[in-house]
């Protein structure tokens, strides 16, 4: 009995080298960790770039582009050119003739009716997205939703204004926008009281992580170190390795 015992012991201590579906799967893994996040972002760049481009080449005269002297096709000029243009534009709006101009246009502009009110709200919303004012997303909670017991992500920004305010029962309110996952341009905007709110210590960053991955990546969840791609590339060598290594049976 006890020699059976031991026979099944020292098989078991036995390793048999991994199959070849489980070497190619290792490598495919190793492989796709470390291009999978080059590629995405090599991606977005060159989606960036080449809307950019087709946002500016139509204003560009055809003797003045790259192609009309090249045989290929060069990207990332209206990118250029769009950066120098509204740096320029910064520049003049900085002195007092480009303030006139830009008050002016503002001035024809706010006297049409249907542009009026599209015009002020997205420069309320440039505004608000490029200043360091408390009034942008610099907060993350959650909040009670859709249901109890369901909670929710949500950015918070400033609390309503009296005319609001005043309109709501007694308590003390912060405006809220719940975005929807994937996509975080859509979503739910709503007055929701402080006192429901549980604040979170997280980055904006790091909750748009979240809702975008649709819980996949969570803030204590950090991207693949150094170290862990070598843990897996050490893996794929160690696979291959067990391959030319013979198992040894003990009788």
């Amino acid at each position: 009995m006890s020699d059976s015992n031991n026979d099944s012991t020292r098989t078991s201590a036995v390793r048999s080298p991994p199959g070849i579906v489980s070497r190619i799967r290792t490598y495919f893994l190793t492989g796709l960790v470390v291009a999978g996040p080059v590629a995405v972002t090599l991606w977005l760049i060159w989606w960036f770039v080449t809307w950019v481009d087709g946002l500016v080449r139509p204003f560009i005269p055809g003797a003045y582009r790259p192609e009309t002297y090249l045989p290929v096709r060069i990207p990332g000029l209206g990118l250029i050119i769009a950066f120098v243009a509204l740096t320029l534009l910064g520049f003049l709006t900085a002195n007092l003739i480009g303030r006139k101009l830009v008050d002016f246009g503002e001035g024809i502009l706010s006297r049409m009716p249907i542009v009026r009110p599209i015009y002020r709200t997205a420069k309320q919303i440039f505004e608000t997205l490029f200043s360091k004012s408390e009034s942008s997303f610099r907060r993350v909670g959650l909040v009670e939703f859709p249901s109890p017991g369901m909670w929710s992500l949500v950015f918070l920004t400033q609390s309503p204004t009296e005319q609001i305010a005043g309109r709501l029962p007694a308590s003390e309110y912060v405006s809220a926008f719940m975005p929807c996952t994937p996509n975080p341009t859509t979503g739910f905007f709503f007055y929701v009281p402080k006192g429901d709110v549980i604040e979170l210590d997280i980055t904006v960053e790091q909750a748009m992580t979240v809702i975008m991955s649709a819980g996949i990546v969570q803030p204590t969840t950090a991207p693949p170190a150094p170290s862990q791609l070598a843990a897996l590339a050490e893996t794929a060598r160690a696979a291959q390795a067990a391959r030319k290594v013979e198992p040894t049976v003990v009788k």
